[in-house]
């Protein structure tokens, strides 16, 4: 490792150039400022410091872009670093990734790859040093005993009884503990600053911990590490970095930085690194938390850190979103000093813009129904040549494809009775087969279960290739001689809330999974697609864009949608609730137009206040504990007030019924009128009621709610019937996951060879095979013990 970065001073800016730099960001505004005053000699040099512990996600790349973006527009470097200082959780193999995935994104560290356990020596003498000079001391006490002698954000700490143990001493503890003579947690190294600092980060923070523990590069070298608030500053100094950027939860930390660059004299003061806040990147429907990433793996919710559903770059990467159009997001959503949540439809919008230049346009049919010529030549193939990848740009490239009078269409584009406005193909009517024929059709046949099967058409010749035959709708197709059989994932959202991670009425995230996350089938494609490489574009004509996975299946490529054609995930204009009137004069028109105008939480509001007992239901529900936002909801009118109050009455209590009430049941009946539904809210209350005792889970929840709401009947029996009573029985997990691993011996081989990534694909598996009834810690362990047997 070099620790000496290269010394070579960049051309230099013109002041028009730094001009217009400033005024992007205050980042680039503050590498400007030391621009123009010739600090560090005119150079920027930034760093990406992720601790090998985790695959990164989305807002790690947004960190990759702007500490790479910042040192590229001023003719610097940006260093790759990895922030390696605690054994227990770090890997090559997450080492590796990082790495990766840095330069997937299109950034290049050059040589510049550093290693902060590779600064453990340094680090160590300039602690000693710090003990020398009165500004560190070995502390014996226990964590409890520190925190509480740390003092609160109203009381200054107290001193304990190793704070003024002679420098000597506590020199000699320090290398007892460097050597290995003391036990983990015995004692630490903490820096003597301030016990009545206001920050309390500043309140004799510890600097070094004993952890014997393997480290996957120092081996058993070191049984000491270094704290991240010691270590991080040192390192950046020791590397030459000018500029550290980080986010905005360690503004605090900022003073303890300053604090050991200058104490322990790592480099001249003009030469010190400066840090600086930035707001992170929040993005709607979206967590990045690694405690909730790796929940949704080892719960078996995902199928591994790469689920194209992950916001991790590697899932990302394997759903097919090109890291230009990533870079492309993150430079657009800019950098700001305050924490925002981003609308998801912009990272949509970046990955279209990007894949709809360059994304060959191919035809599938997801539910494919056949489709018969009459009177086609039997053995006759039509050669259709030169049919382009992109139609407004024919110059970039073809195909041929082959057309023998029985062919595929998908399911969706025949209606026996077609709605209003439907321009596809229904009885009598006719349709364009892109770059083929127009065709009309003159019979379908049904299966025993009325289902079309198969529809007649026939064809009219002089169409051929686009000729004539006036305006109709089109379709895709495939030829049945050549379809290519492909397994299709069509992806969606993970979660339905926008702010999974700090729901608004309390509700845990894994509760807010998308059911419908994920949708498999298995469809047709043009044989042209056997040749697509992995990761690569192409779009699938009114289905979406699409790249293949790593990964066939039963011997078949398998594509997964990154993205559909259009956004459907915007946030949509919700017109204003408004109140049923009747007809009125039309000299009162306008007081009508405005009073439709009105929100309908200004409407209960009104209703309350002419109804006292909707205010004393409303007032009833505040005093249970009701959230006011559900309260207000649930108490506008007496219908609703008096279904809550008979669901209530069997539900374990009244703000469970309120909370099931407002967000799930209002939400399965679409914006429908509690007094239109037939169900009949004891049952409603008694399905409350199971979901909290644990007998069936969210999921199954909806799975009955639904049953209810369509036909009635008894949540108990509902379950029975359905087969959906959760499940700790480990005889019954067992039995799955053989089952499971029965049907997978090839994914267990490479498990068992060291893959370790696939125990959140077996859990994915399992979890299915029991139609998500298995509790997630019983079906973990067994699953564990099994695989390791």
């Amino acid at each position: 490792m070099t620790t000496s970065p290269d010394a070579t001073t960049p051309a230099p800016l013109d002041p028009a150039t730094l001009d217009a730099l400033a005024s992007r960001d205050f980042l680039r505004a503050a590498a400007a400022r030391d621009v123009r005053a010739g600090r560090y000699g005119g150079q920027v040099i930034t760093r990406f410091p992720p601790e090998p512990n985790g695959y990164l996600h989305i807002g790690h790349a947004k960190a990759i872009v702007v500490d790479f973006g910042v040192a590229r527009d001023f003719g610097g470097r940006c260093h790759l670093r990895m922030d390696d200082t605690n054994p227990t959780t770090e890997s090559l193999e997450f080492a590796e990734n990082i790495a990766a995935d840095v330069r997937w994104l299109g950034f290049d560290y050059g040589s510049h790859l550093y290693f902060a356990s590779d600064m453990y020596g340094r680090m160590y003498e300039l602690a000693l040093g710090l003990i020398d000079k009165g500004l560190a001391y070995v502390d014996e006490c226990s964590e409890e005993e520190i925190r509480l002698l740390r003092g609160t954000v109203t009381e200054p700490g107290r001193p304990g009884p190793w704070r003024d143990r002679p420098a000597a001493e506590s020199r000699a503890r320090f290398e007892q503990m460097r050597a290995g003579q003391h036990k983990d947690g015995s004692m630490v190294l903490r820096a003597r600053i301030d016990l009545a600092a206001p920050n309390m980060l500043m309140r004799d923070p510890i600097l070094y911990r004993i952890k014997h523990a393997h480290h996957y590069r120092t081996g058993d070298e070191w049984c000491i590490y270094p704290m991240y608030d010691y270590a991080h500053c040192l390192e950046d100094a020791i590397e030459g970095v000018t500029h550290s950027i980080c986010t905005l939860e360690f503004e605090n930390n900022r003073a303890l930085y300053d604090w050991v660059i200058e104490a322990t004299g790592v480099v001249p003061p003009q030469a010190a690194p400066k840090q600086y806040e930035m707001a992170r990147l929040e993005l709607e429907y979206v967590v990045t938390s690694k405690r909730r990433l790796k929940q949704l793996v080892d719960d078996g919710h995902v199928e591994g850190w790469d689920d194209p559903r992950m916001p991790t770059l590697a899932g990302l990467r394997r759903r097919g979103v090109p890291p230009q159009a990533l870079v492309a997001f993150i430079e657009r959503v800019g950098v700001a000093k305050t924490n925002s949540r981003v609308e998801f439809s912009l990272l949509e919008h970046a990955i279209r813009d990007d894949l709809n230049s360059r994304a060959r346009r191919m035809m599938a049919v997801v539910d494919p129904l056949e489709v018969v010529v009459d009177g086609w030549p039997e053995g006759e193939v039509d050669l259709l040549t030169d049919v382009p990848w992109f139609p407004d740009a024919p110059d970039r490239g073809g195909r041929t494809l082959r057309f023998s009078g029985r062919l595929f269409i998908d399911r969706a584009d025949f209606e026996v009775t077609p709605p209003p406005g439907f321009k596809r193909l229904s009885p009598d009517g006719q349709v364009r087969l892109l770059h083929a024929y127009v065709v009309r059709h003159v019979g379908h046949d049904l299966d025993a279960d009325g289902r079309v099967r198969r529809v007649h058409v026939t064809v009219d010749r002089a169409t051929r290739q686009g000729q004539g035959g006036g305006k109709v709708g089109s379709v895709q197709w495939v030829d049945a001689s050549d379809a290519l059989p492909v397994h299709l994932r069509l992806y969606d959202q993970l979660f339905l809330s926008p702010s999974p991670a700090a729901d608004p009425l309390g509700r845990d995230f894994v509760d807010l999974i998308n059911p419908d996350s994920l949708v498999e089938s298995r469809g047709l494609c043009e044989p042209a697609l056997a040749a697509l490489p992995v990761g690569e574009a192409v779009q699938l004509l009114r289905t979406g864009y699409f790249a293949r996975d790593p990964q066939d299946r039963d011997g078949l490529p398998v594509l997964n949608r990154t993205v559909t054609l259009k956004d459907s995930w915007a946030r949509p204009a919700q017109p204003a609730p408004v109140e049923p009137v009747a007809e009125a004069p039309a000299a009162g028109r306008e007081e009508v137009r405005k009073r439709k105008k009105r929100p309908a939480a200004e409407l209960r509001a009104e209703a309350r206040a002419a109804d006292p007992a909707l205010q004393a239901a409303l007032e009833a529900l505040l005093a249970a504990g009701v959230p006011a936002e559900d309260a207000d909801v649930l108490t506008g009118d007496a219908t609703t007030v008096a279904f809550l109050r008979a669901t209530a009455a069997t539900a374990p209590d009244l703000p469970a019924a309120a909370r099931f009430v407002t967000h799930e049941l209002r939400g399965a009946m679409q914006g429908d009128d509690l007094g239109a539904l037939t169900v009949d809210p004891g049952a409603v209350g008694r399905l409350v009621g199971m979901l909290a005792s644990g007998s069936i889970t969210s999921r199954a929840g909806k799975a009955v709610l639904e049953q209810l709401l369509a036909q009635g009947g008894e949540p108990a029996e509902i379950v029975a019937r359905l087969g959906l009573s959760a499940t700790g029985d480990e005889d019954e997990v067992r039995a799955a996951i053989q089952a499971v691993l029965d049907q997978h011996p090839g994914e267990v081989a490479r498990y068992r060879a060291g893959e370790d990534k696939l125990q959140g694909f077996f859990m994915g598996q399992v979890m299915r095979a029991t139609r998500g009834k298995a509790e997630p810690q019983v079906a973990r362990d067994l699953l564990l013990r099994m695989l390791a047997g």
